[in-house]
């Protein structure tokens, strides 16, 4: 087998540097390979400077002394092969588990479902929702389960079984829950090219199952629920449809917090009746004075800025796990005196 490399870059020492890194970054297994060897000879001090000769490989024996790389991929497979097929050391010869071990059963309440967060957006409407949120002492909660839950820690390989499964309980253990994010991120086209599933029956599986509780989903402002931006008529239609199918609070974020990008989709919540929640992407750290490019000055502007396009909520969107608990305590103060709206705070660091 025979594998040719090819690097270039404008100077001598940025072409050996990115042909060391490609060497570096090689992973071949299973066969002896001469990667260490050319490593050591790119590396070498004479062909840096360009001092070697036709004799350089037979006059240099240190080229020959090379670090074996530690292959731990290799190691890692041999070993989970012995431990399938061998069993582990520590464990071979224990009696198996029974055959006919009880199979999982998902809990189940009976009974009738008690009115919830949905009931009480139907009676007040948005606004009046919204002001209701900002009065509440206690924290409202919104259960991530269903969509940024396993987006983030199982690549959003929940399947509708499963999900739509345990949603009845939720709604009569729960009743007291703000929302379920149950729908879009990611797990609207992984439903669809990975699972081979139906997104909208998911959607409508849940809402059947959870009637009482408000049912959450994040929209990526222009680019809806793909990932390129959609014509202004795809994200109305889009928003329409999810509306119909039982969304009743729309998450709506840009990466970049460019607020026109998000204008189009909060417009179309706010014409379906529905909770608009306007994302602030959070990043930096508003108590360091060295990183002044996002203050405190530059959230609160944003926030403003959103309130005036007519959200009813204001998210904070802490999705890398940066926000401390000091900088989110001025954050969230500053927040709350510079607009009137509730703050629905979202954090995790996967």
């Amino acid at each position: 087998l025979l594998e040719k490399v090819t690097a270039w870059a404008p100077t001598p020492a940025e072409t050996i540097a990115r042909m060391n890194r490609a060497l570096r970054e090689f992973r071949i297994r299973g066969v002896a390979t001469n990667l260490t060897f050319l490593e050591a000879i790119i590396n070498h001090p004479s062909f840096a400077d360009n001092s070697y000769t036709t004799k350089f490989i037979d006059t240099t024996p240190e080229l020959f002394q090379q670090v074996k790389r530690q292959d731990r991929a290799t190691k890692l497979i041999n070993y989970l092969a012995d431990v399938s097929v061998n069993g582990h050391p520590e464990t071979r010869g224990r009696p198996q588990p029974k055959a006919d071990a009880a199979a999982p059963v998902v809990p189940y309440l009976n009974g009738n479902v008690p009115g919830g967060s949905k009931q009480k957006l139907d009676v007040l409407g948005p606004q009046k929702f919204a002001a209701w949120m900002r009065d509440q002492k206690e924290v409202l909660v919104t259960d991530t389960t269903m969509r940024d839950g396993h987006q983030s820690l199982l690549a959003t390989r929940m399947r509708t079984h499963d999900i739509a499964g345990i949603a009845g309980t939720y709604a009569r253990a729960l009743p007291q829950l703000l929302s379920l994010e149950c729908w879009g991120g990611a797990t609207f086209d992984v439903a669809m090219r990975f699972l081979t599933e139906d997104p909208w029956e998911r959607l409508s599986l849940v809402r059947e199952a959870a009637p009482n509780l408000l049912l959450q989903m994040l929209l990526r402002g222009a680019n809806g629920v793909g990932y390129t931006n959609y014509p202004d008529n795809v994200v109305q239609h889009f928003v329409k449809q999810a509306a119909s199918g039982g969304i009743d609070l729309f998450r709506v974020f840009d990466c970049l917090n460019w607020v026109d990008n998000m204008r189009v989709a909060m417009d179309a919540v706010g014409a379906e009746g529905k909770l608009i929640e306007a994302a602030i992407c959070y990043t930096g750290d508003i108590l360091d004075p060295a990183r002044a490019k996002y203050d405190l000055k530059y959230y609160v502007g944003l926030a403003r800025e959103l309130q005036a396009a007519g959200a009813h909520i204001i998210a904070v969107k802490d999705m890398a796990g940066l926000l401390k608990p000091s900088a989110a305590r001025v954050l969230f103060k500053a927040l709350r005196e510079a607009t009137d709206l509730p703050i629905h705070f979202h954090t995790h660091d996967t």
